[in-house]
């Protein structure tokens, strides 16, 4: 994940590459810290995305420093950007060579290669315990924990109040025939007023589908078996392609990015955008567009909002000697005052249930409420599925064509990719 201008290429990467990874690595005596079974690491390596400019490295230098004065172990810190953090720790593991502790939003190869920690050999009961049951599911692969969450983000629609206000519309919509609706209205204003801002470029559709699809009892899995192509995701993405073609949304929503419609949104030209804290924080210091945040709108009357959200992993490599270390390095990230402070200066939202507790009693934090209302129950992509970078890269690469397309031909394709056809 990234904040506004650096997170949204990072959700979009494809980040496993472990297939022709050999299990040897979990034997190896090289890399950071390692030596023979009998030694143990003194030293160990942290490669980790960046997140922001200002805030990711401050952390995990000072974050470095409290881990050596705590435990008398190093660590060593290397920040890479999300443009070459998936092509840099690939490379690490394919020269078996992995940093001891990775943050990157895919672990499902390198758990099925067995390269990895399970939670049973590296966190404590206390920090297992605390962790979203959300994140948990989502993080399990073959029934054991491999992807510890670092931070997380959920999806709410943020609306223009003073659009909201101009075309009559009294709140935010709560069905996907009122969503319509308010968009035309919104549309009707002139002055290049824009209902919605729809991104299905290939940084993030996976994301924009999800929510929306969600909120229509469609999935991408369901039972074990691929559903890409399931007659409720057909009728989401022929929802969305009509909102197109009714000129509801910008122009060319197949090929725009989530950042352009953010940025569209924050200079008052857009009505309604599918939204996370981040956002949030850079409207609130521009302080330019007066909005709210609601609950998604859902193709039923009556139907629970669902939210969308994501999650990154600090997963842990097996190295001989290194588990200590390595165990000491989660239990004190896991501390209150070590992961929530980094996912505050980050702008996104906690994983631990104390976490959750902790943000609601924060007044300064007060604006996340519709965001934690939802997230413990948020529904994520399939990321325990080692076949889903797979997937997503075709996803965010197509998805897009549908606007100009036949949607169920685009999502038959992408089903027979997903199955391996």
């Amino acid at each position: 994940m990234r904040v506004i201008s650096s997170w949204t290429a990072g959700a979009a990467r494809l980040g496993v590459f472990a297939a022709a990874v050999t299990l040897g690595l979990a034997a190896c005596s090289g890399g950071t810290g390692a030596g023979s079974s009998s030694e143990k690491a003194t030293k160990i390596k942290l490669v980790a995305a960046e997140y922001s400019k200002d805030h990711t490295k401050a952390f995990w230098d000072q974050f470095a420093k409290t881990y050596h004065d705590k435990t008398g172990y190093t660590l060593d810190v290397q920040i890479v950007s999300w443009d070459d953090i998936d092509q840099q720790s690939s490379t690490m593991v394919q020269n078996n060579n992995p940093p001891d502790i990775l943050n990157l939003n895919a672990y499902a190869s390198y758990a099925k290669d067995g390269l990895l920690y399970n939670a049973d050999e590296v966190l404590s009961d206390s920090v297992k315990s605390d962790l979203l049951d959300t994140f948990v599911k989502s993080g399990t692969y073959d029934g054991k924990l491999y992807g510890m969450p670092d931070l997380s983000s959920a999806r709410a629609m943020f609306y223009n109040k003073t659009l909201f206000k101009s075309a009559g519309i009294a709140a935010p919509p709560k069905t996907w025939a009122e969503f319509e609706d308010a968009a035309s209205k919104i549309k009707a204003l002139g002055g290049g007023a824009i209902g919605y801002g729809l991104p299905l470029g290939p940084e993030e559709a996976q994301g924009e589908f999800s929510i929306w699809t969600f909120n229509n009892g469609g999935d991408w899995k369901k039972d074990g078996a691929w559903t890409v192509n399931s007659p409720e995701n057909i009728a989401t993405l022929t929802f969305l392609k009509g909102l197109a073609g009714k000129g509801l949304t910008q122009n060319n929503p197949g090929k725009t990015n989530r950042q352009d419609v953010f940025d569209l949104f924050a200079s008052g030209k857009v009505g309604m955008v599918v939204g996370f804290s981040p956002l949030a924080a850079t409207l609130d210091e521009a302080k330019k567009v007066d909005y709210g945040v609601a609950p998604m709108p859902t193709s039923q009357a009556g139907s629970e909002p669902k939210t969308f959200g994501v999650t990154d992993y600090l997963m842990a490599f097996k190295k001989d000697g290194n588990r200590e270390a390595v165990k000491a390095f989660y239990d004190l990230y896991y501390q209150k005052d070590q992961v929530n402070t980094f996912i505050k200066a980050e702008g996104f939202l906690p994983v631990t249930k104390s976490g959750v507790e902790a943000f609601r009693a924060d007044p300064a934090l007060s604006s996340l409420g519709t965001y934690l209302d939802t997230l413990p129950n948020a529904q994520l992509t399939p990321t325990d599925d080692p076949a889903w970078d797979r997937v997503k890269l075709a996803v965010q690469q197509n998805l897009g064509t549908a606007i100009t397309g036949d949607p169920k031909t685009v999502l038959d394709k992408l089903q027979a990719q997903a199955e391996g056809k």
